[in-house]
């Protein structure tokens, strides 16, 4: 695979006790203690009520981060091709639609079903947002950040064009939940840009590799990290929150992981080579 490069200029993050990116980074550079607490999900902002009164928590989760990273990057929401990347979509409103199908009464909720599609927050973004850019929509069970991050580079190297990726997991009923435990809702938002800008946090070179995925640091984070896909991203941003020049592997496929070197900028905005170049 051709070495992937984009800027990484701003991030949003939501999850067990980690309400924000600034508190998350917070904690991942030990710079706060981590103290868990269950995953606040805000209203979804910039919805008509209407709207809002028909999300999901899958589409809060989505819409937080994607609004915080969008703000942290200045940018226009309405002129960003977005990536959205879900392991399982809205597991709740799964569950709520096989309870009515086994039930007596089997009417469904038009609302449930238009909120079962994978693509329903790809769709209340547009509509929060405005954005008539393009918007992508995938699922990679355990590889879905990777298969986002990819995706998103590929659009940022080939159409030279900034990309906001979402990836969000929410947790599960019983019981689905005995088969899929995911902990807590998690979900992450990065701004990716072709060209750096006074707001660039660093820079990612990406190939494909063998070497097993980076553990997070923090152990208190490792039962989040192992359990919800979108989590898989702690590593990369821990190396962000330090922040510090290193190399970590996310899963991906089976057998193969997705390499980041995160290079960071100098104090006159240059950047050093990808970890490892000779």
């Amino acid at each position: 695979m051709t070495r992937l490069s984009a800027f990484i200029e701003s991030i949003g993050v939501l999850g067990p006790g980690l309400p924000n990116w600034p508190r998350t980074a917070d904690v991942l550079a030990d710079r706060t203690p981590y103290a868990h607490a269950p995953t606040e999900l805000p209203p979804p902002a910039g919805l008509p009520s209407v709207e809002r009164r028909r999300t999901g928590p899958v589409v809060k989760l989505a819409l937080a981060v994607g609004h915080e990273a969008v703000a942290g990057s200045g940018r226009d929401a309405a002129t960003l091709a977005a990536v959205f990347t879900s392991s399982g979509g809205d597991g709740q409103n799964c569950h709520a639609i096989c309870e009515t199908l086994a039930s007596d009464d089997r009417k469904l909720s038009p609302t449930r079903f238009h909120n079962s599609v994978h693509n329903a927050p790809a769709g209340y973004w547009s509509i929060a947002t405005q954005a008539m850019a393009p918007s992508n929509v995938l699922c990679a069970h355990d590889g879905s950040f990777a298969a986002g991050l990819l995706d998103g580079l590929c659009q940022v190297t080939i159409d030279a064009t900034p990309v906001l990726l979402v990836a969000y997991d929410g947790e599960y009923p019983e019981p689905l939940h005995a088969v899929r435990p995911v902990p807590d809702a998690f979900a992450v938002a990065l701004v990716l840009t072709p060209e750096p800008s006074v707001r660039t946090l660093a820079r990612i070179d990406v190939v494909l590799t063998e070497a097993p995925a980076t553990a997070p640091a923090h152990a208190e984070l490792q039962t989040l990290w192992r359990g919800n896909a979108a989590a898989r991203v702690l590593p990369l941003l821990e190396a962000l929150a330090a922040p510090r020049a290193t190399r970590v592997a996310l899963d991906y496929l089976p057998d193969t992981r997705v390499q980041v070197d995160i290079a960071l900028p100098d104090a006159s905005g240059q950047f050093s080579e990808p970890v490892g170049t000779p």
